[in-house]
């Protein structure tokens, strides 16, 4: 048959029996709808086949048996044949709706070699403006990472990740939900690709969703969150780029997280030594982030400063502070400087001999300085 307005009447009605239950959804697919459907994909009239591609997503959307019917008939050909071309919104619209269908479900979930297909195409579809084509995108993506490590690598290798953090900042909680859940599913792989999404400045991200006026938003945002055992490894264990943004991460909690977050990040998750320990990286910009300054302005205001030095001591923190009153970069050496003197300081005699002095417009040591510190602190 080759009667485009005839055949585009026939899908309609088709259409509409398949969005109805699931049993009038299995007797289309039961007359052999399917085949058809897809063949259509590549008609030249483009509402036929639009409408094509609506009833394949209701169909795929009606559970695992269906879906995987959809996909043994090749649609992924389909779909990316149909997506190259110069698709109207509409139709991308439902484009997107049906690869999120056919990512979804369970028990079992859908075969990966003809899902991984789709990644490329969908990690593009990130970068569009359209908030029903990212909130879909970004569902297909949820779905896809909800389950093994091979498989959220598959969404890393397409470098969908940072993304998928940046649209954390978005405004619509319908792309937001969704994203949140893709990266919650990302950190709960393995440490690398943890990494990613640390490196991608998730953390950030994370925290500034606590504050979000959606209540199922906070709760899953904290439930990310959780990964302040995975922020350790990044501090630990990650590449450079991992380390500072989880560095970041760190000094944001410490400014704008509660009391009890804070205590969980130095008590329960031991965050505080690798944190300190990259007091001695090269890169002033890491060092001034790491500088101990707002922990100690966080803990003086709940009465626990003396705590806070005890720790440090013992982590070896207070002597890579000494030694950061040498440091080349000025802003640095001060507030070094400063932080000893308000809370390591025991009198003026103190201040007098570590006090940097400005000669030529650089701070330097007199001897007497050096040699004050020899032989450390008496608290």
């Amino acid at each position: 048959m080759d009667n485009p307005l005839l055949q585009f009447e026939a899908a309609c009605a088709l259409n509409n029996i398949a969005s109805g239950n699931s049993d009038q959804t299995r007797c289309v697919i039961g007359n052999n709808s399917v085949p058809h459907f897809v063949t259509l994909l590549q008609s030249v009239n483009i509402n036929l086949a639009e409408q094509c591609v609506w009833a394949l997503g209701n169909i795929a959307g009606g559970g695992s048996a269906p879906r995987d019917i959809v996909l043994q008939n090749n649609v992924v050909d389909g779909v990316l044949e149909l997506i190259d071309k110069d698709t109207s919104l509409s139709l991308l619209h439902n484009i997107v709706w049906l690869m999120s269908n056919l990512c979804r479900n369970k028990n079992p979930t859908p075969p990966f070699e003809e899902i991984k297909r789709l990644l490329p195409v969908l990690s593009q579809l990130l970068w569009g403006t359209d908030v029903q084509v990212l909130a879909d995108a970004c569902w297909a993506l949820s779905y896809v990472t909800d389950d093994n490590n091979t498989k959220i690598q598959a969404v890393v290798d397409v470098e969908a990740v940072p993304r998928l953090v940046n649209l954390l900042g978005a405004e619509d909680p319908s792309i937001v939900v969704p994203a949140l859940r893709s990266v919650g599913n990302i950190v709960t792989g393995t440490h690398p690709q943890t990494d990613v999404v640390i490196s991608a400045g998730g953390l950030a991200k994370l925290m500034n969703l606590l504050k979000h006026p959606k209540h199922n938003i906070v709760k899953e945002a904290a439930w990310t969150v959780c990964i302040f055992v995975e922020l350790r490894n990044g501090l630990e264990y990650g590449d450079f780029k991992s380390q500072k943004e989880a560095a970041y991460a760190v000094t944001n909690t410490t400014t704008s997280g509660t009391p009890e977050q804070v205590v969980a990040l130095i008590e329960k998750y031991q965050i505080f030594k690798p944190f300190c320990d990259l007091l001695e990286v090269k890169d002033p910009g890491t060092v001034a982030v790491v500088l101990l300054t707002k922990p100690f302005s966080l803990a003086s205001k709940f009465d626990g400063t003396e705590n806070l030095c005890l720790m440090l001591e013992e982590i070896g923190g207070l002597g890579k502070l000494e030694n950061l009153q040498q440091h080349e970069n000025e802003d640095i050496c001060k507030e070094a400087f400063a932080i000893i003197d308000t809370y390591f300081s025991d009198g003026d005699e103190a201040e007098a001999k570590l006090a940097p002095q400005e000669v030529n417009g650089t701070l330097e040591f007199s001897a007497s300085q050096s040699e004050a510190t020899e032989g450390g602190f008496t608290f």
